[in-house]
């Protein structure tokens, strides 16, 4: 995308504009490719929510790895008409996840700039890992138990109860993982399945394998419609990239009472 590049003081404006405030908690997701040339990439993005959150405020970013599980759709897409010897090869080469050393996968630059920061705290699953950078961060991702990717015993937990802010910079709500927390809410609950990942302890690489809620994410653009059209919602650019924000509680809630509506479940 072409366009003037922009420094940290003007991504800091958009941000004020939008409703951002000092001493909040606020959970990332973000594409930067459509925010328009930034002079620092990434780090001018960062710097502009520092600037706004000040030294009370905290950051949060998903930093999931699907690329390490044999029952994601990366993995599945991946060896798509792959003969079993290819398939194997395939997998003899998939990383383990360690919380301290693996990039995430798939979640963007400031998600990777945020996680590689000096006094960034990172959440221990194996799959659907958060880290978080202010003097919240540390508490907000110390509980994510392995059945509970994205559940009350997750940094969404956390998150929900600490009345954080979720801000979609240049994504959709089809992307904002918050609402998988009012999937594990749903009554009755929804299934559960057996997932697979490869994990790293001590310098060696072992299969793992768990129980947990099988989410599904297929609504949640038509939810997130009705979501960027409540009174609590706002929108505007960031950059040159189309923006929301909103607290969590107010979406999760709301797409509670919407999934329970629209979900039929046997």
């Amino acid at each position: 995308m072409t366009g003037p590049r922009r420094d940290a003081s003007a991504i800091a404006a958009d941000l004020r504009a939008l409703g951002l405030r000092a001493g909040e908690v606020v959970l990332v997701h973000c594409a930067m490719r459509t925010a328009g040339p930034l002079d620092r990439g990434p780090d001018t993005l960062l710097t502009a929510l520092r600037d706004v959150l000040g030294a009370a405020g905290t950051i949060v970013v998903p930093t999931q790895t699907a690329n390490n599980s044999l029952t994601s759709p990366v993995y599945r897409a991946a060896t798509a008409g792959m003969s079993k010897a290819q398939r194997a090869h395939y997998e003899d080469g998939m990383p383990g996840f360690d919380p301290r050393t693996s990039p995430s996968y798939g979640m963007g630059a400031l998600a990777e700039h945020v996680r590689r920061q000096p006094g960034a705290w990172r959440s221990s699953h194996p799959q659907t890992s958060f880290a978080a950078l202010g003097p919240a961060a540390a508490d907000l991702v110390a509980e994510h138990d392995l059945p509970c990717h994205l559940g009350e015993r997750s940094p969404l937990g956390a998150l929900y109860r600490t009345g954080a802010k979720v801000l979609l910079i240049g994504v959709g709500m089809d992307k904002c993982t918050a609402l998988h927390l009012a999937e594990y809410r749903l009554v009755p609950a929804i299934p559960i399945m057996t997932f697979s990942c490869f994990v790293s302890e001590s310098g060696r690489r072992r299969l793992l394998e768990f129980q947990a809620p099988a989410l599904d994410d297929n609504d949640f653009g038509a939810v997130g419609i009705d979501l960027i059209q409540q009174p609590w919602a706002r929108s505007g650019p960031i950059g040159a990239a189309s923006s929301h924000l909103m607290p969590m509680v107010s979406a999760v809630d709301r797409a509670l009472e919407l999934f329970s509506v629209n979900r039929s479940r046997v």
